[in-house]
């Protein structure tokens, strides 16, 4: 999508934005005025802004604290068209990108020892202040990620909060080149997955319900389908020696309860896909072959950057579907119905 280069004039008109005015609200299609950017801050205007499932935080009010209304969003493209007072290292004009990771503290312990991913104060774009389903947009600097030109616009959104989780979950894992990584779920995390895995050299093992994704998975670069709802899963992983990471992007609990057998020695099941029921594992099975489970979210502006400096290298992309920010409530519930292949952005 062509990225035009004039310069933002907001005085002409307000702009729309799509915003929840109480938990479980609908989505309401209104006029604000366009927002000044303050100290360290930049005003974004917002050319895409993918809809994830984690945005049913704001929706459903979820989130502890979240005042409304609140216009949700964290997978935001877009050009800096204003600086705030003492911005000096972003230009107007720049394309930038807004993830999960909307800022940080800077004081608490995690922050000083330099892990941002895990402030204590951790801000989030679309629950601690208003996201990118909406024309303009206002983020502190610590936010921002660089959009490579050759990026589209609705190309780069999904890579901001699918890609840079399931990207930097795989590249933390422990995983080297040639080993059996499994990738549980061909969908909005799991097809980026598979695509990150094939990149980085491992074998890949997809694992969906049921056999109409095994032309899919293969295309995006697995090597092998399993179809746990025709098989026993972890059987077939461990009869091509286990895999060293399980990469678990879809939300059920059970589903990678039923993988854990299936990791190799000192394998780790990577737990990316958000749910609130327990894991099943005993302690039996973590003490035999030495097996870890871990968690990981998204990551920092830096690892955005990292994330869609490889898709661009790499061809990486997400498969999406794009709908108008005036049908914003018609976009959340397509990707809730689960039907999507595989992402819903919006677009302005």
């Amino acid at each position: 999508m062509a990225t035009m280069r004039v310069a933002a004039r907001p005085e002409l008109a307000p702009m729309k934005v799509a915003q929840i005015s109480k938990a479980g609200g609908d989505f309401e299609i209104v006029d604000r005025e366009i927002p000044t950017p303050g100290a360290g801050q930049v005003r974004i205007k917002v050319q895409a802004c993918g809809v994830c499932h984690s945005d049913a935080l704001t929706k459903e009010g979820l989130w502890p604290g979240i005042q409304f209304p609140r216009v949700p969003g964290h997978e935001v493209v877009g050009i800096i068209d204003e600086l705030g007072p003492g911005v000096t290292t972003w230009k107007q004009g720049q394309r930038v990108g807004v993830g999960w990771h909307g800022g940080q503290d800077n004081t608490c312990r995690e922050c000083r020892r330099g892990d941002f991913r895990n402030c204590q104060n951790l801000k989030i774009s679309g629950i601690s202040y208003d996201g990118g389903y909406k024309e303009y947009m206002v983020a502190p600097v610590e936010a921002l990620a660089a959009i490579p030109e050759s990026l589209s616009d609705v190309d780069a959104a999904p890579l901001l909060c699918a890609g840079i989780t399931t990207y930097n979950a795989l590249r933390h894992s422990g995983a080297l080149p040639g080993d059996l990584v499994a990738v549980q779920g061909v969908g909005g995390l799991g097809h980026l997955g598979i695509q990150f895995a094939h990149k980085f050299g491992y074998k890949v093992a997809a694992i969906g319900r049921g056999s109409e994704n095994a032309t899919l998975a293969k295309k995006l670069g697995a090597h092998v389908y399993i179809d746990s709802q025709a098989t026993n899963a972890a059987e077939e992983l461990k009869k091509m020696g286990g895999a060293q990471v399980v990469l678990a992007t879809a939300p059920s609990s059970k589903a990678m309860s039923e993988l854990i057998d299936g990791l190799g020695p000192n394998g780790k099941l990577m737990v990316i896909g958000a749910t609130f029921d327990p894991i099943e594992v005993t302690p039996a099975q973590l003490i035999t072959g030495s097996r870890t489970i871990q968690g990981w979210s998204s990551g920092t502006a830096a690892d955005s950057e990292d994330t869609l400096r490889f898709a661009e290298l790499s061809g990486v992309r997400p498969m999406v579907e794009t709908y108008p920010l005036e049908k914003a409530g018609e976009a959340y519930a397509r990707m809730l119905s689960g039907k999507a292949q595989f992402r819903v952005v919006l677009t302005m």
